[in-house]
């Protein structure tokens, strides 16, 4: 279709715009960081819900099971620590994960006086997406749950509610190394209080009867394996797409890259930012809660529809 001196069609793949070329003039990279984001999926709620209620589940047996009881106060004391700081951070990763705007392309964007303002080249193709409207950037993919183009989608994850795209990825690899991280604690704690409470014949080893005691440290290893299995998997992947530059959708779909690729460390630093440091892995850098409140103050916060 003709229109103002470029043609204008509607795909769904062969993107023009580049990665950080400006999308929405009425959008700033500090109002997008603000926004309030969430997918109001019922698969995703409930497997989100479900994903807390299993962690506050591991904590409730890790600290009232096996360590409280424990007569050793130092073993007690360095483990219930341990434990309960990765999953605060696990869990705040999770939140920052699901509440974060993933990279959506404004919404029906494609419009006459849009295109006209971009003063593109006579000649000059550029794609739009024919189920939002909305022009795609370069390695943008349409999510059919969040009904947006996310820019640099990496897949929709029901376990975070969200899309993993470019402004959420950091989150989402720190969710998965934290869950790994402690799904490997409580197993070895389960090892250690297996055995202890088997050489003294589970006498005073639980504040709970032994069969009690059995069922809660059995239902706590199935899910620390299943949890450490899937997660140091994503964990894995993820990794391996940031250094190579290539989300799980491109891979699948083969597509030869248009861009230049950021290799290795390269690749790091640009999803994590900057050069390395703790900040790598904590959730709460770059969280400005002050602003998040005054803008919920003025409009309200942002949901996605």
């Amino acid at each position: 279709m003709q229109s103002s001196g470029h043609r204008f069609r509607d795909v769904e793949h062969h993107l023009l715009l580049a990665e950080n070329d400006s999308y929405d003039s009425s959008s700033s990279e500090s109002d997008m960081a603000d926004r309030v984001w969430f997918i109001r999926d019922s698969c995703g709620m409930v497997c989100a819900v479900m994903t807390w209620l299993l962690v506050i589940y591991a904590d409730f047996v890790v600290t009232f099971v096996m360590l409280l009881p424990s007569k050793d106060f130092w073993y007690s004391l360095i483990n219930g620590i341990l434990f309960n700081c990765l999953a605060v951070l696990a869990l705040s990763s999770h939140l920052r994960t699901m509440l974060t705007d993933p990279g959506a392309v404004p919404k029906g964007n494609a419009t006459k006086e849009y295109m006209e303002s971009l003063q593109l080249k006579p000649g000059e193709v550029i794609y739009k997406c024919p189920k939002c409207c909305s022009i795609k950037p370069e390695r943008a993919h349409h999510c059919s749950i969040c009904k947006r183009c996310i820019r640099k989608m990496d897949h929709h994850c029901p376990w975070v509610n969200n899309c993993v795209g470019e402004r959420n990825q950091r989150f989402f690899v720190l969710f998965t190394m934290y869950i790994a991280l402690i799904s490997a604690h409580a197993l070895i704690l389960c090892g250690f209080q297996f055995f202890s409470c088997v050489r003294g014949q589970w006498i005073e080893c639980s504040d709970f009867s032994p069969p009690v005691t059995v069922i809660l440290l059995i239902f706590l290893c199935l899910e620390g394996f299943l949890f450490l299995t899937f997660t140091a998997v994503m964990f894995g992947t993820q990794i391996h797409s940031i250094c190579n530059d290539e989300t799980e959708i491109e891979r699948l779909k083969s597509e030869k890259p248009t861009w230049e690729r950021r290799l290795r460390w390269e690749g790091m630093k640009s999803v994590f930012g900057g050069q390395p440091s703790l900040l790598w892995i904590n959730p709460f850098a770059g969280f400005r809660i002050r602003r998040l409140m005054l803008r919920a103050k003025k409009g309200g916060p942002e949901f996605s529809v």
